[in-house]
């Protein structure tokens, strides 16, 4: 009885984000990304984004950095139109999105998690997921650009082999890198990489890179990092704390101006290093006792 009422108060459940009525497909969405006087909240009374505001560039590189819960997801998922201010503005090649039909930018925007997922099948169907008219020459190609090509031929089955339910045959960094390959296969005018190399090694971290520099040659790109290595390149970097922008730059002038992003990035080139040279000293250690 306790099921049956829960599933009817989901199908009841009236969603947060609708369809206005005279919404408009715009037929692309590569433009200006625009926030404008934006707040956002997910309890009244404890703000995530005060008076944000933000523009980018159609074709430029966002990365967002800062503390945990400082906003960053926050600003990808209204990108995405997961959900939309309660007050202020987002537009989206000068279009209020709120005017533009869901569909229209979600299905023109490409998505890599920090968590990737996939679906029962086999490879060639979770790349294909990405656009459903693709040839096998079309995946097998984006497979190639994201980087995913050389592990899925060393498989069993290739293309055709089983990934279990949810993935669970193959491990984060191939899942990661399929994920990456479905949304190379999409072609997204937006394309959004939320923390995707937080859970890989540096030699998938790498291949990951590479991948996204494909998809950010042509497309608007936000991405958020916990490696700072991952968004060295970006156009512009935003740090963003309490919700608000607190620096913004390209990497070299937020080095230059030694503020917060000076401090986060020299304390990880740091444990890098750490990290790196501790095996040496240790073995040189060893060869020195008598």
């Amino acid at each position: 009885m306790q099921k049956v009422i829960l599933i009817r108060a989901l199908v009841d459940a009236k969603p947060d984000v609708i369809v206005r009525p005279g919404a408009i497909d715009p037929g692309t969405i590569h433009g200006e990304v625009e926030f404008e006087h934006v707040d956002f909240y997910y309890e009244a009374g404890k703000p995530v984004l005060a008076d944000f505001n933000l523009k980018v560039k159609p074709g430029e590189t966002i990365a967002l950095v800062g503390p945990t819960g400082g906003g960053k997801s926050t600003i990808v998922n209204l990108v995405c139109r997961f959900y939309e201010p309660k007050s202020g503005v987002i537009r989206i090649g000068g279009h209020d999105y709120t005017q533009l039909l869901l569909h229209s930018i979600q299905s023109r925007i490409g998505v890599v998690l920090q968590t990737p997922h996939l679906f029962s099948g086999t490879v060639r169907e979770n790349i294909r997921y990405g656009r459903l008219g693709a040839t096998n020459e079309e995946i097998e190609e984006a497979a190639k650009l994201a980087g995913a090509h050389d592990f899925i031929i060393t498989l069993d089955k290739g293309y055709d082999n089983e990934v279990g339910e949810g993935g669970n045959l193959l491990s984060v960094g191939q899942k990661q890198l399929i994920s990456l390959a479905r949304a190379v296969l999409a072609r997204p005018e937006i394309f959004v990489m939320d923390e995707a190399t937080s859970s890989v090694d540096t030699l998938t971290e790498a291949l990951i890179q590479r991948g996204m520099e494909t998809l950010m040659e042509s497309s608007t790109s936000f991405i958020i990092a916990h490696r700072l290595s991952t968004i060295r390149r970006a156009d512009r970097i935003v740090v963003i704390e309490h919700g608000k922008i607190t620096e913004m730059g390209t990497h070299a002038e937020l080095l230059r101006e030694r503020g917060h992003y000076y401090r986060l990035y020299t304390q990880q080139f740091r444990h890098e290093l750490e990290r790196e040279y501790d095996p040496f000293e240790m073995k040189a250690a060893v060869v020195a006792q008598p």
